[in-house]
């Protein structure tokens, strides 16, 4: 079992940048691929990043070139990274947890979540 925890969400304007993060508990952080979901209202949740527990990094198309994924082994957290934060990526974002070394796009992959952090971008 693992248990994750997001923080880092928040109210931010067109233009600027968030780092969330998600604390894991449980079961060795190492061993799991972490990913980064967001669900804005009225919609399905999406694949934003990920990142595989050999350190590769995937990202959805709106994500390249703005988001970063990290991840922090000792200290069991995930981070992701997000510049120039537009209107459309208001959303809640979730931290997933996944026992595969693949970036998987689709959430059915992963065993593990969090509650979701919170985030407004104003124009």
């Amino acid at each position: 079992q693992v248990q994750l925890v997001e923080s880092g969400g928040g109210l931010v304007q067109a233009g600027g940048s968030l780092r969330l993060s998600c604390a894991a508990s449980g079961r060795a952080f190492s061993s799991y691929t972490m990913a980064w979901f967001r669900q804005a209202p009225g919609t399905e949740r999406e694949f934003t990043a990920a990142i595989s527990r050999s350190g590769t990094a995937y990202y959805t198309h709106y994500a390249k070139g703005r988001f970063t994924i990290t991840r922090d082994n000792a200290e069991n957290t995930a981070y992701l990274q997000m510049n120039s934060l537009e209107v459309e990526d208001t959303a809640i974002y979730y931290c997933a947890a996944a026992e595969t070394d693949y970036g998987s796009s689709a959430s059915s992959d992963y065993e593990y979540w969090g509650r979701g952090t919170q985030i407004t971008v104003s124009s």
